[in-house]
């Protein structure tokens, strides 16, 4: 299966779909990720914070898929922002995967609070030009979170991942990082937890193109220009979950899904401005 790109800003290639690893752990993880790779899946994302950068390395190595072949992106906890502390975590983190350099590491947290988050931009910079990540990004960050960093480094985010999902369709920040020339990255891309599988409109968009309701809300993520990274440890939802670039929503279509859209919408309220990610 064929999966297509999009062009980062700083040159490099990043494929349209990949895979979320939020919970997927131990030898059971290993088996459910090595699955994903085999079946197509070329984009793996983790974190230091998912505590399975160990278990994402080893089904690396398991996969028999060259590593030049795979997207590998793990992200910064808050509690590594200083900058020196950040250049250690990212070697740790390299050293738990087994792996030589990330293809796109992120601060996950801007933790505005703190305010260390320029400091740690800046370890993230110079990670990058000693070799140990190819793209740098961020994550939950709010535009003007990017603003000060991009002033204050003269560096630009080559992908921001936030929350989006059809509860939750976050315009503002997705328009604010295509002003910016950063590509959107979606977490929790179906949902998570709610009652968004459930829609009557994705159930008939469902049946009218022979697809199941995720497949009707990744294929809405991409015609957006958004990347999504749908987590599953289910072998088939991995598949299936592949399998939504043969066919095409109409705007009208797309604009109703838009509509979904609820001001309280976040899966779990976690609002970058106010949330404080602790560990």
């Amino acid at each position: 299966m064929t999966i297509p790109n999009v062009l980062l800003n700083d040159g490099h290639q990043l494929p349209m779909i990949g895979l979320g690893t939020y919970q997927i752990r131990g030898g059971q993880g290993i088996d459910q990720i090595v699955s994903a790779i085999r079946d197509g899946y070329r984009a793996i994302d983790s974190a230091t914070n998912y505590d399975n950068e160990g278990i994402v390395g080893e089904a690396i190595r398991r996969s028999g898929v060259p590593r030049s072949d795979l997207y590998v992106t793990s992200k910064l906890p808050g509690k590594y922002h200083h900058y020196d502390d950040a250049l250690m975590a990212i070697q740790e983190s390299l050293a738990r995967m087994g792996l030589d350099y990330f293809d796109l590491f992120l601060i996950h947290w801007p933790l505005p609070k703190r305010d260390h988050y320029v400091e740690a931009w800046r370890a993230l910079i110079a990670a990058q030009k000693l070799g140990l990540i190819r793209s740098i990004g961020v994550s939950n960050f709010e535009p003007e979170h990017l603003d000060r960093i991009i002033t204050e480094t003269g560096v630009t985010p080559a992908v921001n991942q936030i929350e989006i999902h059809p509860y939750w369709i976050n315009a503002k920040n997705v328009q604010a990082n295509a002003d910016r020339g950063i590509v959107t990255e979606a977490w929790s891309p179906l949902g998570r937890g709610s009652s968004v599988l459930q829609e009557p409109l994705i159930q008939k968009l469902a049946t009218k193109y022979g697809k199941n309701v995720g497949q009707i809300i990744l294929r809405w993520h991409t015609q957006r220009g958004i990347v999504p990274v749908p987590k599953s440890s289910s072998l088939v939802h991995q598949r299936l979950n592949l399998d939504l670039f043969d066919f095409e929503l109409s705007p009208d279509e797309m604009t109703a899904i838009n509509a979904l859209t609820k001001p309280d919408g976040r899966t779990t309220n976690q609002d970058p401005n106010e949330y404080e990610e602790f560990d």
